[in-house]
């Protein structure tokens, strides 16, 4: 040691571990572009002195790019492929996966500018294959049925053909069943489990906390802790397995996926979630303490006067037609098909589709019947940094969701909040979980969401009153926003769980 040495304070490896800031690594399992819950978090987890990273999925079809900068953290996306977690299918996934990278660039560099570079080939690369996969199998079968030696007797041939009728009459409901069943395992947990592997070429830094959002986050969260340490939180903004296809299982499988589920969650040092009913439920469910409650709500915002009109001018409509917005994914369960019904009934008044989903090429089909030309529109998905902007635009949002599970009955859907937080006037379900927030704000009207009477009965209430009722209306909504539903009111829970899991490492 040189005098000079000798002078200065020793620096331990602890201290530069302190002195660097925590890191909160993102599990967005989406493709990002409209996870608004992840990117309020990020942006608040930066605000309060965290370094923060997100990682989302390169879904086939997108033009997303692989590595995108956000207000101050990256957006880096991996392949997703549920081979990948199949043995005897995974080598060939994992290659497709690093010459999916490979063109789209180096993500784990932090400097290098990917985020002009699209995962288009990626797409079509997992696109074909699984549509070539598909087509090869049909044809497999196919080749079966015509390879079958034919009878040496003559038999007529409608008596030849009945066996065959009989079977395929026996068989269908089996083959529907098993068919729906690998439809639902490719979901969850096979395409998460890819995921989760597909991450692994990208992922380089740890984390101190590793914040995953839905279940399909909860293998990658088990896999990234395990090698690199950190913390984890697992983000359930649903009831899981009591949402949708996972509640019409039959019980066998959904009881195996349900315990699944629970043994990932366990493993979580923390459960988050979004409402009082959904935290009861999740913790009988999984088992586990009761969550801490992150409401999904945005930011306080004001609308400018006047009132924007970005919804008419797009679509060309004159102003003595009344805007009913639905926004958000354009998927079943939703009451879009009630809501298109009920629309029939509000004379001068147009349904607006404004979302993205696997649904939107059957709800274009369906609006294609003359009796909804000019009736119902469409108008593509718009950023959560404009989506605001684009609600204040309605004169009424609905959001009919059906009663078809425990999840659609205890939900505050998100759109829930933003109507509020743009000041427009609710048509909600009049179920449990959105019901006491419309009954307690008066700012919009209650329906039976599986009447399409009943969805326009609510709606006409609204756009008929008179203008200072639907001042009022607006009014109250604005007020409910700033008041009680705003992220500000939130973001302290989320930070206490935060500094809770750093102080315990």
């Amino acid at each position: 040691m040189t005098d000079r040495d000798a002078g200065q304070p020793s620096v331990s490896v602890g201290d530069v571990a302190r002195a660097r800031r925590p890191r909160i690594a993102y599990l967005s399992y989406s493709s990002g572009e409209f996870d608004a819950r992840t990117f309020r978090m990020a942006r608040s987890a930066i605000a309060a002195g965290y370094e923060v990273i997100v990682y989302a999925r390169m879904d086939p079809g997108s033009d997303l790019p692989a590595v995108e900068e956000q207000d101050g953290f990256r957006v880096v996306r991996a392949p997703t492929d549920w081979r990948l977690a199949v043995p005897g299918l995974s080598g060939a996934a994992r290659r497709r996966a690093a010459e999916a990278l490979a063109r789209v660039g180096d993500a784990r560099s932090p400097t290098r500018d990917t985020a002009r570079t699209t995962a288009t080939d990626a797409a079509k690369t997992t696109g074909s294959g699984a549509t070539t996969t598909g087509t090869g199998a049909t044809a497999r079968g196919m080749g079966i049925v015509a390879s079958e030696p034919r009878p040496v007797v003559s038999i007529p041939v409608r008596l030849r053909r009945f066996p065959r009728r009989v079977a395929r009459r026996l068989l269908r409901p089996v083959l529907r069943t098993v068919q729906r069943w690998m439809r639902v395992l490719v979901m969850f947990p096979f395409r998460p489990l890819g995921w989760s592997r597909g991450l692994d070429p990208v992922v380089v830094e740890g984390a101190d906390i590793w914040h995953g959002m839905w279940a399909g986050s909860l293998p990658a969260l088990q896999r990234l802790r395990g090698r690199y340490g950190g913390r984890t939180i697992y983000d359930s903004r649903d009831v899981y397995m009591e949402s949708r296809d996972f509640a019409r299982l039959e019980r066998p499988l959904r009881a195996v996926l349900a315990r699944l589920e629970r043994r990932w969650a366990h493993r979580a040092d923390r459960v988050l979630t979004v409402n009082a009913a959904f935290a009861s439920l999740l913790a009988t469910q999984l088992e586990v303490p009761s969550p801490a409650i992150v409401m999904n709500c945005p930011e306080a915002w004001t609308p400018p006067h006047p009132a924007p009109d970005l919804i008419r001018v797009a679509l060309e409509l004159p102003s003595t037609t009344a805007i009913v917005l639905y926004q958000g994914q354009l998927i079943s369960d939703r009451g879009i098909e009630q809501a298109m019904e009920a629309i029939l009934e509000v004379p001068a008044a147009t349904l607006v589709l404004l979302g993205y989903g696997t649904g939107l090429a059957r709800y274009r089909n369906l609006a294609s019947d003359a009796r909804y030309r000019e009736r119902v529109r469409f108008l593509p998905a718009v950023p959560p940094s404009a989506l605001l902007l684009w609600t204040a635009s309605a004169d009424v949002v609905v959001m009919p969701i059906q009663p078809t599970s425990a999840n659609h009955r205890h939900t505050t859907p998100q759109k829930l909040f933003e109507a509020l937080a743009a000041g427009v006037p609710v048509v909600a379900s009049d179920l449990p979980g959105m019901a006491a927030i419309v009954r307690d704000t008066g700012a919009g009207e209650l329906c039976d969401p599986t009447s399409p009477a009943s969805i326009a009965e609510a709606i006409r209430r609204i756009v008929s009153a008179s203008p200072q009722d639907r001042a009022a209306l607006r009014a109250r909504a604005l007020d409910a926003a700033h008041r009680e539903y705003s992220w500000e009111l939130q973001v302290e829970t989320l930070l206490e769980v935060y500094a809770g899991l750093i102080g315990a490492r």
